[in-house]
Parts: structure tokens; sequence; C-alpha cells
């Protein structure tokens, strides 16, 4: 038998990262705890970086996505930072879905093997990407830039 919870988790599941639309917001750690009372569910998220600018529509996101579940009539969605996300949060599927999408999932690497080779003949172009959470690099083997996750 399933817990009120486990509907709620599974719709969280759907609820995709603005950035990267292959990747929810569960497989990249953000989902910090979900607690529910009387049809009242609150979320906390940790961000993978505080300033992100794709915040509100996350929030909004899992507000419009909950509110469509049975016994669900509030949801309060919070961003709390402590604990600090880290990028050790990433699920494994995570990785593989960021890899399957074209960005490197997080390294010990100074340089993420590459998304479309595997090789790990990289260099860092740019540690500042198109995110916060991103840094572009190049691969020396099969000559294509790539975004990579930062380790955090």
């Amino acid at each position: 038998m399933k817990t009120i919870r486990d509907p709620v988790m599974e719709a969280l599941q759907t609820v995709m990262d603005p950035e990267i639309p292959d990747v929810s917001i569960v497989e990249l750690g953000m989902v910090n705890r979900v607690t529910m009372n009387e049809g009242h569910v609150r979320v906390e998220l940790t961000p993978t970086f505080v300033g992100c600018p794709a915040l509100d529509m996350i929030a909004q996101n899992v507000k419009d996505r909950l509110i469509q579940e049975e016994r669900v009539n509030r949801v309060e969605v919070a961003f709390v930072m402590s604990p600090p996300w880290t990028s050790d949060r990433i699920t494994p599927e995570g990785r593989e879905k960021l890899k399957n999408f074209g960005i490197a999932p997080p390294s010990e690497d100074r340089v993420s093997d590459c998304p479309y080779c595997g090789a790990k003949e990289g260099e860092v172009v740019n540690l500042f990407g198109p995110t916060a959470c991103r840094s572009v690099f190049y691969c020396r083997n099969c000559r294509q830039p790539f975004e990579g996750m930062k380790t955090v």
C-alpha cells in the first residue's frame, strides 16, 4: 500500500528543470523534504545555485503539478539553503540524463569527460557557461565544445 507521500514524490519526478528539460528536480537532488498535512503539501527545495534565475519557474511548476494530485488542495514551495546542495545529490539517473542531453555530469576531475565521445581529453574554455551551474569545455578528441555541470 502506498502512502500519500508516494504519489507526491512520483508527481515531483515529472517536474523538469526548465534549463535542462530532460532532467527532473528529483534527479537533480533539489527535493529536500516533502510534508503533507490535511491536503496541504509543503515542498522544500534546495537550489543548485542560490542565484538561479529559474527558481520562480520551478516553484510554479511544482505548484501547478502537485495541485492536480488527489487529496492535495494547497501547495507551498520553500527554498532552503541547509543542507546546501552539492553535485553529489544528483542521482545516477540524473547523471545519465545530463550526459544524454549533452551536458557532462559533475566530475572530481578539473575537466569532465566528454558527453559525446567519453574522452578525458578536454580543456576548460570558460568556467562561466550559459548558467551559473555550468562551464564550457572543449574536447580535443572529437573536437566538440560541450557544457558540464560544475562540481560543488
